[in-house]
């Protein structure tokens, strides 16, 4: 369904509603360059890994990461890593902590996948996730489809392989592979073999050529609507101006 038709239709049971995303764009709007954004993580981010980005080629690095809550089985992890080390592409992994299902500990690796992409892999905890997603070098994102991940992505251009888990993720994916046309899904009963093969079409194939160019066309369209006399800037307008000067709030 056309968007301007659901937002008319919402428009008519609900407050005025105003379309003004994505943020992390409008704040690049905002002339005082002092100004920062609020850092709201729920974990510690590490510098490092851009250096190791900085390294590597552009849009030679997938970049791995299910959020900050998202959980996984043991044997998610382990196919996962083999799918990668077989894909032979170079890959930047936030694992966290807490990532393995019912395990407080760290998640575990097999050894052997340590010493096979020493080379071309990059693990850490966690990460500045927009920072990452901007750097040259990202051409793909492994993603559980959150909405803030999915936006982030969108506002980068970088395609994307879906692998959603709960809530809205998996609407999110259904959009980003059938109807925008930069995504690819990995199914939940995940495979080494398919996630190697998905992550070589993303990164050298066809199909992942045409999802990148798409994902500009979209970041192209965040940028628009962002900008001044955009869609999304305007209404930003009109919302400040509603809460600051309404005559029901002067009251």
């Amino acid at each position: 369904m056309p968007w301007n038709i659901v937002l008319s239709s919402l428009s008519s049971m609900f407050p005025p509603i105003f379309t003004i995303g994505p943020l992390r764009l409008l704040l690049n709007q905002i002339p005082n360059k002092n100004l920062t954004s609020m850092e709201c993580s729920l974990w510690k981010q590490e510098a490092e890994c851009i250096q190791w980005l900085n390294s590597k080629e552009p849009n030679s690095v997938l970049y791995v990461n299910f959020g900050s809550i998202t959980v996984l089985t043991q044997n998610q992890i382990v196919e996962l890593a083999w799918g990668l080390a077989d894909s032979k592409q170079n890959f930047f992994w936030i694992i966290r902590p807490d990532l393995v299902m019912g395990d407080s500990d760290s998640a575990i690796l097999p050894p052997e996948f340590i010493d096979e992409t020493q080379e071309r892999g990059f693990m850490a905890s966690w990460c500045r996730q927009e920072e990452v997603l901007s750097h040259p070098s990202v051409g793909g994102f492994l993603t559980h489809n959150g909405w803030n991940s999915t936006i982030e992505r969108i506002s980068s251009g970088v395609p994307m392989l879906c692998f959603p888990f709960l809530a809205d993720q998996q609407t999110n994916c259904r959009y980003a592979s059938t109807e925008w046309g930069i995504g690819m899904e990995i199914d939940d009963n995940v495979k080494r073999d398919k996630v190697e093969k998905l992550v070589r079409e993303l990164m050298e194939g066809e199909k992942g050529e045409e999802m990148k160019n798409k994902a500009m066309e979209w970041k192209t369209k965040a940028e628009e609507a962002t900008s001044p006399w955009g869609s999304s800037y305007l209404n930003l307008q009109r919302l400040l101006k509603e809460i600051l000067l309404s005559k029901n709030y002067l009251q």
